[in-house]
Formats: C-alpha cells, structure tokens, sequence
C-alpha cells in the first residue's frame, strides 16, 4: 500500500510591500516558450502573498527570472512549465506536490527554505481575500470528522505498515512529542520522560483506573500500567496500530492490567480516576469539541484528573490544503483558547498548562536523523516521490516548531470543587522513586 504524505509549509496570504526587488529578465529557450508577462505578474502575485521571503525564482533553462531582495537565502527552482502553471493555479498545494515528485527544487538547506516561510506566515495578517476564502473552504468541512469519516482519516496515515514507523520512532513506537529534561538525552530516554511527566500531573496511584483516547501503537497505556500500577483501558480506531498494541501487552505480561479497544473515543464507556489524551486532539476537530467534553464529563469521576496534550497554534489558521489532502485528511490543530472550549461548558478547571514547542522540535530532529539512515529502505517500501515528501513532512514540522508557527499544549484540569491539589510543582521533578 503505498501512502500519501504530508507538510506543515503554509504560505499565507498577506501582501508585504517596500523590499528592493530585483528582476531580471529571462531570456527565452529554443524549445521552451518564455515566460509570458501574465505568467511573470502571478508569479510575482504570489510571492508578495507569502510575504515577500528572500528568495530567487530559477527556472528550467537555468536562468534567473526574479529575486525579491539582492541578496537571497534561498531559492526554488522550477525544472518544467507545467510545474510552474500548476503552482500558479493552487500555490500552497502544488508546491508540495511538485516538490515531492522533483519537480521544484529548493537551493540550499530545505529547513533554512521552511523556517523563512514560516517566518513570513506568523509576520503577515491574514486580511486578504485569498486567504479568506481558503479558510472558509477548509473550515466549511463540518463532517470529517464524523464516526466514519474518522476512521477513514486515521486509516489514511496510521495503517500504512507498522514496519515504516519503527525505522525512525522509539523502540516503545511513541509518535508524539518527547520530553527533554537535559537536551542531550536520548530519544528512547526522553519519550519515557513524557509519559512520566504526565503520570506525575496526573498524580497516578496503583490501582486507579485511566482512560486514554488515541492511544497508538500503546506505549502510554503500557508505560502507566507498568511503571504507576494503574489499570488501563485505552481507545484507538486504527486496526494495525491495536492489534500490535495488544501483541506487546501479552508480551509483556500486562494484558490483564491493559485494555485496548479498536473504536472511537465517542464511544467511552465507564468512569475512571484519569482521562488522559496525547496527539489525538489534532484528529478531532472544532466542531467536535463539545462531544469530546461530554465524553471527558461523563468518564470522569467526582475527583477525577484530565490532561490533554496536542500540537497547536497561537491564531487560528486551516491547516495547510498539502497536509488536508495527503497526510491528515480532518486534522486542524487548536488554538489554546479553542482547546480551552472543550473543558469550559462543564466548568473543569484548568490546574496546570505547558508549552512543549521545543521539545517537539527537537523530538523530529531525532526522527529526521533515523529516517534520512533507513531512506533506502524507505524507498524499497515505497517509491522516491514518497521519501522526498516524509523529508518534507519532517524538516518542515521542524521549521514550524522552531519559528513558532506550531505550539505544543499541555493542560492538566480536574472538576472544579476538587481541593486536593498539590501546593507546588515539586512533584513533577523530584527524582522518580
């Protein structure tokens, strides 16, 4: 089965003006007609929408068409005339596409490319009537992330082959963000490290019992069992991920402490002590955020704990159309005020909310590293068009949470009477006993 991949390089649409741009006239190819006039204004159109980055056009022939400052830091260059039209008609979208297939090129350092553009995304408004419309036409979405359309969407990026995601994750298959207490740990060490974090928000006890939605290839659930005593029972639509994750509780002797159901979080059944929720979020989307509450109210005991860990934003934006159609069909990451809306309409109360955004990008700097060692083997399962768009997908994750175009959250809450609380944060970094 061959996949389809994704990005985080969202161009957006404001108009940056007052930079010296510097054009140079391309001179015409025997066998390619020049670039029209009409083609030469677009181009330029669309640069100044994505705010202007310093960069050079290059094209087929090799020659320079434009450049928006003297002295550029980087480039793309366009290798057919087809690829230039296509880019043209849906910028955003078919620069990933002709990227991933070769048919744009980036000169220098693609992170370097990424984090600029990034840059010029947080640094423009979002006023112009482009962008509005791609908003709306990405927000206007209200069913995907229905019952079924859900798991259609899980399907698409997680059921792809167990075997490609243990070239490059963790040897526990965590495919979230990692914790980094001392920054030179390993990747295995630091993905312990976040389980542990949460448990200790959490304040888990043996023998209580947690609910978790969207659980993975299992490594939470299994962590918490093993390492805090509790009893878990963990949801989760992708099939291949569920039915590894209880091939490892039966190996590891945990699958009478351990429960993995093969179905949607809407369907939570029962009360527990803790709700817990890492990089699930993402898949819900807004218009379902009141469901989720619902969920989160009826599981939780009187002195229940929460806590939600997801990818987010500072403003909210629609997530960029490359990763809306090939990589997380349905998925949207929230601002914190958007997160916030699940948890106020039963009036939880918020105890406890970090920012992981540079643990995450360090967590992808280990998972470029493993990938670009197995790209062989990744091009032996797949096809080259698929190893230069998981390049895409990692560098340009790296570059959003580098520039902040992508947050990190954390939020800890607990019923609103609820007064056993802790007097500190102490208990987070005392050492583990």
């Amino acid at each position: 089965m061959k996949p389809e991949q994704h990005d985080q390089f969202t161009p957006n649409s404001s108009y940056t003006s007052g930079l010296n741009r510097v054009e140079i006239q391309a001179q015409d190819d025997k066998h390619t007609p020049p670039v029209s006039a009409l083609e030469r204004w677009l181009l330029r159109k669309v640069i100044r929408e994505i705010g202007d980055p310093p960069l050079r056009i290059v094209l087929w022939d090799g020659k320079e068409l434009f450049r928006t400052t003297p002295e550029p830091k980087t480039g793309v260059i366009i290798h057919d005339r087809s690829a230039l039209r296509r880019l043209l008609s849906k910028p955003s979208l078919n620069f990933c596409e002709s990227y991933c297939s070769g048919d744009i090129d980036v000169e220098g350092e693609l992170l370097t490319f990424l984090e600029i553009f990034h840059q010029c995304r947080l640094t423009a408004t979002a006023d112009t009537g482009i962008y509005k419309r791609r908003l709306a036409d990405l927000w206007g979405r209200s069913n995907a992330n229905s019952l079924s359309g859900s798991r259609e969407n899980i399907h698409h990026h997680y059921d792809i082959g167990n075997d490609f995601y243990r070239l490059w994750l963790d040897t526990e298959m965590q495919y979230t963000c990692a914790y980094f207490p001392a920054p030179d740990m390993s990747l295995e060490a630091a993905q312990a490290a976040k389980v542990d974090h949460v448990c200790r928000k959490l304040r888990l006890q043996p023998g209580e019992t947690v609910v978790e939605a969207g659980c993975g290839w299992g490594g939470t659930a299994l962590h918490m069992a093993k390492h805090y005593g509790v009893n878990v029972r963990a949801y989760n639509i992708s099939h291949e991920q569920v039915e590894l994750a209880r091939q490892r509780a039966r190996e590891a002797g945990l699958a009478n402490q351990v429960e993995f159901v093969e179905d949607d979080y809407r369907n939570i059944q029962g009360e527990f002590d803790a709700f817990v929720s890492i990089g699930m979020l993402e898949h819900v989307g807004v218009e379902h955020y009141r469901e989720l509450g619902d969920v989160i109210n009826r599981a939780l005991r009187p002195d229940g704990r929460g806590l939600i860990h997801s990818i987010g934003q500072t403003q909210s934006a629609p997530l960029n159309p490359w990763i809306e159609k090939r990589i997380f069909p349905g998925a949207y990451p929230p601002t914190l005020r958007e997160m916030l809306g699940i948890l106020e309409p039963w009036a939880f109360a918020v105890q406890d909310v970090e920012n992981l955004r540079l643990h995450y990008s360090k967590t992808l700097e280990h998972w470029l590293a493993r990938y670009e060692q197995h790209e062989a083997q990744v091009r032996e399962m797949f096809d080259d068009e698929f190893v230069r768009a998981w390049r895409l997908y990692l560098v340009s994750s790296i570059a959003a949470f580098n520039t902040g175009a992508l947050q990190l959250f954390q939020v800890m809450f607990t019923r609103p009477g609820n007064n056993d609380l802790p007097w500190s944060r102490a208990h987070l970094y005392a050492d583990k006993t």
